[in-house]
């Protein structure tokens, strides 16, 4: 199956001169979505993870469900304010700025092997800021994942040598 044909590529969204790949009809599609996560559990499992984070907010979509399918715990990688309790937190540049991600201070063991995912690879700027973050607090990050990676964009050279695997990829 061709997971192409199950993703929607909508010009000007957010704003003018973007084009927004868009997972909704994916996830709409049960046969699609079953295919999408069966081959994310072959990438993922390899690393053999004790625990998978989903960044916010789509990246939920693909990690709680494929932690369930692998039986493992999901923890979730949020915006700063989004999480109740203690939290870590971790601040990243950004081309114009800074941003700030965190998660909530029992959601890893030291030492625990950890896999990120998210749905979509751009720059690579927050799958970075993830890496640094886990590894910040004495998770081993074994591995990283996405449904679809923007190879014109280069994110995966900004991840420190992390292992990264997609599904589908755009080249412009």
């Amino acid at each position: 199956m061709d997971l192409k044909d199950h993703i929607r590529a909508i010009p000007d969204f957010p704003k003018e001169g973007i084009l927004f790949y868009d997972i909704s009809a994916l996830l709409a599609h049960a046969d699609a979505w079953q295919v999408a996560l069966g081959r994310l559990a072959k990438l993922v499992g390899r690393y053999q993870p004790d625990l998978l984070a989903g960044i916010e907010s789509r990246g939920f979509l693909v990690a709680a469900p494929l932690a369930s399918r692998l039986g493992l715990g999901f923890t979730m990688v949020r915006k700063k304010g989004k999480l109740p309790g203690d939290t870590i937190r971790h601040e990243y540049g950004l081309e114009y700025g800074t941003d700030t991600i965190e998660i909530q201070a029992d959601a890893v063991e030291k030492g625990q092997r950890v896999v990120i995912l998210d749905d979509l690879l751009a720059t690579g700027g927050t799958m970075a800021a993830s890496i640094e973050l886990f590894t910040m607090v004495g998770a081993e990050v074994a591995g990283t994942a996405c449904i679809i990676e923007l190879t014109f964009l280069d994110g995966r050279s900004k991840l420190n040598g992390v292992p990264f695997n997609s599904l589908v990829s755009y080249d412009e």
